[in-house]
């Protein structure tokens, strides 16, 4: 059947549902990651407090986004990663409950441990590693970034998702243990 020969109706009908699914695959994967997702708690690196808001969103600044040589031993070289590489950053939970790096692979690593698919950013002469995850920005509501503003940055945890293949996103916002935020998937 061509093209032309089909009646303009269904031509847009095509058309509106093609942009429908452009719409809705972004939505389906936050979804995908939020219900099958392991619950990570991450800490955050302190911030300028001048940066912290920029319009709706609070930047953060995951404590895992920045990993040196002492976190993941002798055994790793940080070095060779290269910028944009796609890297897998191990983390485990400590006593505190916050999940913190051990291990930068090239791979994901294939022992069923606990790891965030990221992207490799600058590394300081092989002593450290900084890593992106997407996982930097965070929506809050109208007002609610002068509140997030006053704490202090070792109150305030990041509750993120992690599927079986790294994939991430952040679920809520904790202070001092307190449900300070909650992302929907929509």
């Amino acid at each position: 059947m061509r093209l032309e020969t089909l009646s303009p109706w269904v031509r847009w009908g095509a058309v509106a549902l093609l942009q429908l699914v452009l719409i809705l695959l972004p939505l389906a994967e936050r979804w995908s990651v939020h219900a099958t997702g392991q619950e990570v708690t991450l800490a955050l690196r302190p911030i300028d407090p001048r940066d912290l808001l920029r319009g709706d969103y609070v930047i953060l600044n995951p404590e895992i986004g920045r990993i040196s040589r002492d976190q993941v031993g002798s055994g790793t070289d940080l070095a060779a990663f290269g910028l944009g590489d796609t890297v897998w950053t191990v983390v485990e939970r400590d006593a505190e409950g916050i999940f913190r790096a051990v291990d930068v692979l090239p791979a994901p690593p294939q022992d069923g441990r606990v790891a965030l698919k990221g992207r490799a950013g600058s590394s300081a002469n092989g002593e450290e590693l900084r890593v992106d995850y997407g996982l930097s920005a965070f929506f809050v509501p109208q007002g609610k970034g002068k509140e997030i503003e006053t704490l202090p940055r070792e109150q305030v945890r990041l509750v993120v998702a992690v599927t079986g293949s790294g994939r991430s996103a952040p679920l809520r916002l904790l202070a001092n243990g307190k449900v300070l935020l909650e992302d929907s998937a929509f």
